[in-house]
């Protein structure tokens, strides 16, 4: 089995704000001396994030980078509102993307948010067809999986399908599998992830804490023969160490979805930062770029010997 393996490059972060000259190209170029097939490049500010600038001349290089490795590439914005996705599809066009993630920025109640997101997809939808760009929603913190499978239904459109990450349902109280459950028939693109649970008295409050891949209590290889096994073949391996996230209030667990058990596990201290960082402000630049590449590493290292494990043979990216 070959797949299409992919770097997100929230998996260097710090890289990007902190590191001179480290920039989608120099990503480009780590993403392959590590292996990978693609990148998944987050376009998630007014500035195009991690892209650097949002001129014409930046994405004509990185496109020209790509192709010279044939590698794959899928775009990550925020915001459903029919403009803003016109202008990022017009983006992922220019670039040469098969994908751009979104998710929502309606707030209120959750009939409210999923009715505000379905009219946004539907109308932009027709531009997506135009752009041969699939927008995919991701379960981001906000939705349960049979509310995300509720949206693409009504919207029914064959450009509009649905990401999975292995680690955001937590948000909502719902057990990973439970959500996957849910949005398998309409998953195009996946993150792959690790986390753990974290009591309050120990970050203030109910948090999901991103760790490096396999020392978290994601059920990462269930999830991943699962999803092979429907016929997924582009994964994006998303390094989330030092990331944190709190649990959305008056969600009732999902699934098997119990505080203590399972995926929703407590970690317990003491906290090693190569593990787990609950306050980034303890540390200097130069240490979070240190303690991040190594959390990179390790994770990688363990996910493809899962990989391996699971008949994964060998990477080849989607474009080529």
């Amino acid at each position: 089995m070959v797949i299409d393996h992919s770097i997100h490059s929230f998996s260097l972060w710090h890289h990007f704000r902190h590191v001179p000259g480290f920039d989608a190209l120099a990503f480009v170029d780590l993403a392959e001396s590590l292996g990978f097939t693609g990148i998944n490049l987050s376009l998630n500010d007014e500035n195009f994030r991690h892209m650097g600038g949002r001129e014409e001349w930046r994405m004509d290089k990185l496109r020209q980078r790509l192709a010279r490795s044939a590698m794959s590439l899928e775009i990550d914005t925020s915001d459903t509102r029919p403009e803003h996705l016109a202008t990022l599809l017009r983006v992922a066009q220019r670039l040469g993307a098969g994908t751009l993630r979104t998710y929502t920025r309606h707030r209120g109640h959750a009939s409210v948010m999923m009715e505000m997101t379905a009219i946004d997809l539907r109308q932009v939808a027709p531009i997506a067809a135009d752009c041969d760009v699939v927008v995919v929603l991701e379960n981001h913190e906000d939705f349960t999986g049979p509310e995300l499978a509720h949206i693409v239904e009504e919207v029914n459109h064959p450009n509009v399908k649905i990401l999975y990450d292995y680690g955001n349902s937590q948000m909502v109280m719902e057990d990973p599998e439970a959500a996957l459950d849910a949005v398998l028939p309409y998953v195009v693109s996946v993150h792959v992830k690790d986390h753990v649970m974290v009591r309050p008295e120990h970050a203030g409050q109910l948090t999901v804490a991103g760790v490096p891949m396999g020392e978290g209590f994601l059920p990462v290889r269930e999830l991943t023969r699962r999803l092979l096994a429907y016929g997924i073949r582009r994964i994006s391996f998303e390094n989330v160490w030092a990331y944190t996230a709190a649990i959305q209030p008056g969600r009732s667990p999902l699934g098997k979805a119990r505080l203590g058990e399972g995926a929703f596990r407590f970690v317990e201290p003491p906290f090693r930062p190569e593990r787990l960082v609950l306050d980034q402000r303890h540390f200097s630049p130069a240490e979070l770029v240190q303690l991040e590449r190594l959390a990179l590493g390790r994770g990688l290292e363990w996910f493809l010997g899962e990989l391996r494990a699971l008949g994964v043979s060998g990477f080849k990216a989607s474009g080529s």
